[in-house]
C-alpha cells in the first residue's frame, strides 16, 4: 500500500460551545420520508441522488463549522461544510436510528435470555480505495456521531497500525505488496473487532505512522469501550477465507454493525492519488524522516511519471483484485463524481 497519507490532524473531543447538539425527536424526520422514485421493487438496495438523499433528514441539525470541515478533510479533498449537509448530515441521522434500534433489540434479547443487559458498541465499517476519501468519511462521521447525545463516546481506529511491520512484510517478501491482504495481521485485526464488540474495558491497537510508513514500536491507541467504533481501512470488507478443510474462518466484517464502502471511477481515483502525490513532496516528503523524502525533489514531470507507476503496479491491482469486489457487501455505497462530490446513494434494504 502507497497510500501516502498523511496522518489525521486533532479534532477536539467533544461538542463546540454554542453548537447544539442533535435531538432524538429528529429522527422522525427520516421516517416520514416517501421512498424514491429510483428505487426498484425486486432490487436488495434502494437508490438516492443528491437531492432524494439530502431531503431525509431536512431538519437534523449540523453540529459542524467550516473550520471543523477543513480539519476533518484530507490532503487534495475538496470537501466542504455544503457537501457534509447534503451527504453526511443524514447518513449520521440514519446511523442514530440503526444504533438505536439495535441496542432495542440487544436489550429484548438479553431480556428473553434472561441475562444481564450489558452495552455493546455499534461498529462501522469503511471501506474503499486508496486516494477516495475514505479516511475523511470516517472522521466526519466520527465527529458527527459524538456530537449526538446517544452516542457520545465515539472511537476511530485505521487497519493501517495492522499492517506488518515493514522488517516483517521485507521478510516475507510483501513490501512492494503492502496494503493487500496477505500484508496485514488479519488475526490480530480480528481478535481486537472481537474484543471491542465483545465489551472489554480496554483494547489496545498497534500505531502506524504515515510519515515514516511503518508501524511505531511499543505505541498504542487504547479503545476505551466506545458507544460506536468506525473502523476504516482498504480491506476491511473482505470475507472470510476459506480453509483447507473447505470450512471458514470468522471475518472483520462479521462484527460490523453498518458498512460503508466510498466508490468513484477508477480513472478518477488515479487521478486524485496523482494530484495527492504532487502535494505531498511539498509537505510530508519534505519531512527529514519521511520514508518518501527521495521523491521531495522530483520535478513535476519525474513525480507525475512515479506517482502513476505506483499506482499501476500497486493500488490499481489491489483495488481491482481485492477491494473492489467487496463494494457489493456494503450496507451503504456512496459514489463520488470527479470532483469529489457524491452523486449516488445506494442503501441495502433490511
Amino acid at each position: 500500500m502507497i497510500g501516502l497519507t498523511p496522518g489525521p490532524r486533532t479534532v477536539p473531543d467533544g461538542p463546540v460551545d454554542g453548537r447544539r447538539r442533535p435531538h432524538a425527536r429528529t429522527y422522525a424526520t427520516l421516517r416520514a420520508v416517501p421512498a424514491p422514485s429510483r428505487a426498484v421493487a425486486t432490487s436488495p438496495f434502494v437508490e438516492f441522488d443528491r437531492d432524494s438523499w439530502s431531503r431525509l433528514a431536512a431538519t437534523t441539525p449540523l453540529p459542524l463549522t467550516d473550520a471543523d470541515v477543513v480539519n476533518l478533510r484530507g490532503l487534495g479533498d475538496p470537501l466542504d461544510l455544503a457537501e457534509v449537509d447534503v451527504v453526511y448530515r443524514p447518513l449520521s441521522g440514519l446511523l442514530q436510528l440503526y444504533a438505536a434500534a439495535t441496542r432495542a433489540l440487544h436489550q429484548a434479547t438479553s431480556t428473553f435470555l434472561g441475562e444481564r443487559a450489558t452495552r455493546t458498541p455499534y461498529v462501522i465499517g469503511v471501506a474503499g480505495s486508496v486516494a477516495v476519501g475514505k479516511s475523511s468519511t470516517a472522521r466526519l462521521l466520527r465527529e458527527l456521531l459524538r456530537r449526538w447525545p446517544q452516542t457520545p463516546r465515539v472511537e476511530l481506529v485505521t487497519t493501517d497500525g495492522f499492517l506488518y511491520p515493514n522488517a516483517e512484510l521485507e521478510r516475507r517478501g510483501l513490501l512492494e505488496r503492502k496494503g493487500f491482504p496477505e500484508s496485514y495481521d488479519r488475526r490480530a485485526l480480528l481478535r481486537f473487532v472481537a474484543a471491542v464488540k465483545g465489551g472489554a474495558a480496554e483494547v489496545a491497537a498497534p500505531l502506524y505512522d504515515h510519515v515514516r510508513y511503518d508501524i511505531v514500536p511499543g505505541h498504542h491507541q487504547v479503545v476505551h469501550r466506545p458507544d460506536v467504533l468506525i473502523v476504516e481501512g482498504l480491506n476491511v470488507l473482505q470475507p472470510a477465507r476459506a480453509r483447507a478443510d473447505g470450512t471458514s474462518s470468522l471475518a472483520v466484517s462479521d462484527f460490523f454493525d453498518f458498512s460503508i464502502y466510498v466508490d468513484a471511477r477508477t480513472a478518477d481515483v488515479k487521478r486524485w492519488y496523482v494530484d495527492r502525490f504532487l502535494k505531498l513532496r511539498r509537505t510530508a516528503f519534505a519531512q527529514p524522516e519521511s520514508y518518501f523524502r527521495k521523491y521531495a525533489d522530483l520535478d513535476d514531470v519525474a513525480a507525475v511519471a512515479r506517482a502513476e507507476s505506483i499506482w499501476d503496479a500497486i493500488n490499481a491491482p489491489n483495488l481491482v483484485q481485492n477491494i473492489l469486489p467487496t463494494r457489493g457487501r456494503a450496507t451503504l455505497v456512496l459514489t463520488k463524481s470527479a470532483d469529489h462530490s457524491m452523486h449516488r446513494m445506494r442503501l441495502r434494504k433490511l
